[in-house]
């Protein structure tokens, strides 16, 4: 059953046409009636044209505004790199007794980064934090001998696109207190990394069937990309 909150909502607004970021905006956060600072998210789907299951798209993209969040970064290291990992900001530094921690199950953290010569130790423990999508991954930036570089940018606003097996992407750009131009700017550097990662896959024909926007509790519209990808 639908809350009084949510009856208040548009109704069909997929029904709209495709808009774009600058215009809908002010709707989306008009929607945000919720008493929590809800995420404005956005969703892709691929172009049916493209074969879904051969097109596996993983990267990550700073934020240039931010996410409005606070992310909780573990490091694993050689004991040299500690201080360099928590004069960065880390929250969580350790090397072979971490990782023993980590075995047993104690995983009180979101982000995870190790270095190359650690990594052979960690990798051992895929089934532990593969599920969880905690495995570092140098093609993220997170198995890296550049420790400091790692936790700057994992802690100023970071986040990982990927799709999924039907085909589908879901980013946040951020919070309904965020100013439009920060939303906006953040839309456009993930727009960008899709335009990388499409050329970076060579596919052929458009890459991005539809895109949509929403709120964390408020209603999905067609959004307008402006450009090919």
């Amino acid at each position: 059953m639908s809350s009084k909150r949510y009856k208040k909502l548009p109704e069909k607004t997929l029904e709209n046409g495709p808009e774009s970021i600058e215009k809908i905006l002010p709707t989306i956060k008009k929607n945000c009636t919720t008493k929590f600072d809800e995420s404005v998210d956005l969703s892709f789907q691929i172009n049916n044209k493209q074969k879904k299951s051969e097109i596996n798209i993983r990267t990550v993209v700073n934020l240039p505004g931010g996410t409005g969040r606070k992310v909780k970064v573990a490091v694993v290291c050689e004991d040299a790199k500690t201080s360099e990992a928590k004069d960065a900001g880390a929250d969580i530094v350790g090397s072979d007794d971490f990782i023993e921690k980590i075995k047993n199950g104690e995983m009180n953290f979101e982000k995870l980064i190790c270095t190359p010569a650690m990594m052979i130790k960690l990798s051992k423990l895929g089934k532990v934090l593969g599920p969880k999508g905690l495995m570092p991954n140098p093609k993220l930036g997170s198995v890296t001998n550049d420790i400091k570089k790692a936790v700057i940018d994992a802690k100023s606003g970071q986040a990982e696109i990927r799709n999924d097996k039907d085909g589908n992407i879901g980013v946040s750009i951020g919070k309904k207190s965020f100013s439009d131009e920060k939303l906006i700017k953040n839309f456009e550097a993930i727009i960008e990394t899709l335009e990388k990662e499409k050329n970076n896959n060579t596919i052929k024909g458009d890459l991005i069937k539809s895109s949509f926007i929403s709120s964390t509790m408020g209603v999905s519209y067609k959004l307008k990309i402006g450009k090919n990808i």
